[in-house]
Parts: structure tokens; sequence; C-alpha cells
């Protein structure tokens, strides 16, 4: 059998998922990074994106998208702490692609910094949520 590690992702809502993975992909801050088990303990932020677990055993990747968070590894567990936790499966294309139109529409009549930053943070999301669902997309067809 597989070594694996124990991976919890949680988000103001509750828990999204807790299981056993051999490997986990996460969008940290500084780049994608791939954890196995028994990795080295780190603890970093993400940015928004798509978490995968690999649970192995011929199994289906799981997808899910984060809209940011903290990330702590120790050898045996993965946390993952997220502002907003979505099953990739879950993600809304049309809502999505609304508040990535409203982001930029923010952006080009922006009036004060903290607006044109919200925008920026708001188009940053809206657009890793659209990237995540153009994977799904691929991945069935």
């Amino acid at each position: 059998m597989a070594m694996t590690i124990h991976v919890d992702i949680v988000s103001a809502e509750g828990a999204i998922h807790s299981g056993l993975a051999e490997m986990v992909y996460a969008p940290a801050v500084m780049g994608e990074v791939g954890i196995a088990p028994r990795h080295t303990p780190l603890v970093t932020r993400l940015q928004p994106g798509e978490v995968r677990i690999d649970e192995g055993g011929g199994k289906e990747m799981q997808h899910f998208y984060v809209s940011g968070g903290m990330l702590e590894v120790q050898p045996h567990v993965v946390t993952i702490l997220a502002d907003t936790a979505i099953r990739a499966h879950d993600l809304d294309e049309a809502a999505a692609l609304e508040a990535k139109r409203r982001a930029e529409d923010a952006l080009a009549g922006q009036v004060a910094d903290f607006e044109y930053a919200k925008a920026q943070a708001e188009l940053a999301e809206a657009a890793a949520q659209l990237r995540a669902i153009e994977k799904l997309r691929k991945m069935k067809g």
C-alpha cells in the first residue's frame, strides 16, 4: 500500500474535505506546491486557485477552488484554511463570468486606491474560478 497523508480543507462555512491522499497540489503565493507524505513542515499563504487531491489507487483526482487562505503542512497532515472553498464541480460559471465583468468595470472606473485594490482582488478570484472550471471541463472532454 502506498504512503498517504491526511488532508483537511476547511472554510468559514465549514469542513469541505477530510481524507487520505497520496499527493496534494495547492496554489501557494510563491507558486504551485506539491505535497507528498512526510513532507517537510511548511506554512504559507494561498492565492486564489485550484487545490488538487490525488487519493491514488486509480481514483479520479479531486478538485477544489480556494479563494485564498493558509496552508499548513506537517509530515502526516495537510490543513488548508481557506477564505472560501468550493468543490470544483459546484462552481457556477455564469456567476464567475459576471463577477469578472463587474471587477473589470470597477477597475476601468476606479476612484480610490481601496476600490482599485478590491476590484483587483475580485478579478483575480473570478479568473481563478474560471481557470478551475476550464481545467475540469478539459478533463471530462
